[in-house]
């Protein structure tokens, strides 16, 4: 047999298990997440938040490429998504002897809803609470205090796909 025939067989071997290995997924419900969806009758949705808050403008960045149409102002809309609240808190985790702090759990937390436009609740109020460990080494200050933004900075992009995703839930 040549050289040839025998890497192509090989090769068309790994594809197939390949292709097998995908099967278990198809199978057990596992889909990639969709856009948000929203029913003609709840349409345009107004995104209410504060201005400098992390959260709605993640909010408004992921409906901006979406298809949902968003209105301007809440006296057009059919559906308001409110962003009632946003903090961040730290607690010590971890101390060397000396005292000196080794490591910090890092809270970024949001309250949110979604009411009709005339002001029945569609989406009862709920609260985020995301955490994450944060080393605190005595070396590269100023790269510590870069990554702890940059923390924060994921959270809220992870805290604007909770909500639309527990929004999209809700409206099927």
């Amino acid at each position: 047999m040549s050289v040839n025939r025998v890497q192509s067989r090989r090769a068309a071997l790994r594809a197939l298990l390949q292709a097998l290995s995908l099967l278990p997924l198809a199978s057990c419900g596992f889909h990639l997440r969709g856009a948000l969806a929203v029913p003609a009758a709840l349409t345009p949705l107004y995104v209410q938040g504060g201005a400098g808050s992390p959260v709605f403008q993640a909010i408004q960045e992921q409906l901006s490429g979406s298809t949902v149409p968003v209105a301007t102002s809440p006296s057009k809309a059919k559906l308001i998504l409110r962003i009632l609240g946003e903090g961040r808190t730290s607690r010590v985790v971890a101390t060397n002897s000396a005292g000196k702090v080794l490591a910090y759990e890092l809270h970024y937390l949001v309250t949110y809803d979604a009411v009709l436009a005339d002001g029945k609740e569609w989406l009862p109020r709920q609260r985020l609470d995301l955490v994450r460990t944060f080393d605190n080494p005595d070396v590269e200050v100023l790269g510590k205090q870069l990554e702890e933004v940059q923390i924060y900075q994921e959270f809220a992009i992870d805290a604007a796909d909770r909500i639309l995703m527990r929004l999209r839930t809700a409206l099927h």
